[in-house]
């Protein structure tokens, strides 16, 4: 049986979906990205960082995104040629509008009705992976490391699994270790939101914007210095912290810098926070393994290739799972693909080393098809 996976990222520049089989192996059948309509996205963001919550706005939201899923999985369906009844279920992350771990009664909060999904391909689908392992004590995130073991880890070489969404994340492949993993801070966020203001554009294609820049330095310092990357794991994070208003703030000490410098900084932020993570917590790295949209940045997969193994102190070669024979666009969905296929056969989802949870537990809420 086929398992299709959605997912909207921190960015929330449109829905992945993918189609895989994995039986006896991973193979991706099929994969597309589809992006929202510019006026759905610009409330979504909106949502991301609003104040207050206003009731009916939220519900006609979840609709909507729900909806847009639902278009998704389905117009993949029919461009692969494959029939609804070939699909052992859908799994959909949803697109994640708040994430407060951190809470005296933490919670995280995804939209995108998976009854709309049901209802409208006639598929079963699982949502809602998240708030099990948060009431379990997890942090809820990141849930993709144990695929990411399974499919990168290496028994003579110590890896690194690197996500470039919205936000980064790590996932540490160390022979004889346990598993480990956790959000880095901003990857792409930041410099998407600075590009949004400055040029109207919803990214900084290729960082040709950074590069018309150079970073600051105090204010690179003045960025790192907030206590989420002191931190240790287990943590993740989102747009809840590091948002325009969050980086507004530190730039009123530094008046008059060129936007251009600033979306530099930015740049910079993102590789030296993921190197100096690894400096810390797993040193002997010595090959990190990319994913997600933040590869197809040049200028921030070049300053990583300088960055990892200026910090780490010795070489380590950074490549994207291409290598590996994986889409990097498409290993977070495929990884809900597989999160909703261990939910139907009864068995974990989340890495309690990753999370922090008191335990392994079978993730997601089931809509019958």
């Amino acid at each position: 049986m086929l398992y299709l996976g959605l997912i909207s990222g921190t960015s929330a520049d449109g829905i992945d979906a993918a189609l895989l089989r994995f039986d006896p192996r991973l193979e991706l059948l099929a994969a597309r990205t589809f992006d929202y309509p510019s006026d759905l996205r610009r409330r979504v963001l909106e949502l991301m960082t609003a104040p207050a919550l206003e009731l009916d706005a939220y519900g006609a939201l979840d609709a909507e995104v729900g909806e847009a899923f639902a278009d998704a999985a389905m117009r993949l369906l029919e461009e692969a040629g494959v029939g609804r009844a070939a699909v052992a279920a859908i799994g959909s992350h949803g697109q994640t509008v708040r994430h407060r771990p951190g809470l005296a009664h933490p919670f995280t909060l995804q939209i995108g009705d998976p009854n709309r999904i049901a209802e409208r391909s006639g598929i079963r689908t699982v949502a809602d992976f998240r708030r099990r392992d948060i009431a379990a004590g997890g942090q809820g995130a990141p849930l993709v490391c144990a695929l990411h073991a399974a499919l990168f880890a290496d028994a003579a070489e110590v890896r690194a699994v690197l996500n470039l969404g919205g936000i980064g994340n790590l996932t540490l492949l160390e022979p004889a270790r346990p598993l480990r993993g956790f959000d880095t801070g901003p990857a792409n966020c930041l410099m998407d939101a600075w590009a949004q203001r400055h040029l109207q554009r919803s990214r900084d294609e290729n960082g040709e914007f950074a590069a018309c820049g150079r970073a600051h330095a105090p204010l690179l310092e003045e960025l790192l210095a907030d206590e989420y990357f002191a931190r240790p794991p287990p943590k993740s994070t989102g747009r809840e912290h590091f948002h325009l208003d969050w980086l507004d703030e530190r730039l009123t000490r530094f008046p008059s810098l060129p936007i251009a410098d600033v979306q530099a900084t930015l740049l910079a932020l993102s590789a030296r926070s993921i190197a100096l993570a690894l400096r810390t917590h797993a040193p002997a790295t010595t090959r990190t393994i990319a994913c997600g949209g933040g590869v197809h940045n040049r200028a921030l997969m070049h300053l990583l290739a300088s960055e990892l193994p200026l910090r780490l102190g010795h070489d380590c070669v950074l490549e994207t799972t291409t290598a590996h024979g994986l889409d990097p666009d498409f290993v977070e969905a495929a990884a809900f693909a597989w999160l909703a296929r261990q939910t139907l056969l009864g068995l974990p989802g989340n890495c309690v080393e990753v999370t922090g949870a008191i335990g392994p537990r079978v993730l997601g809420a089931i809509h019958a098809g």
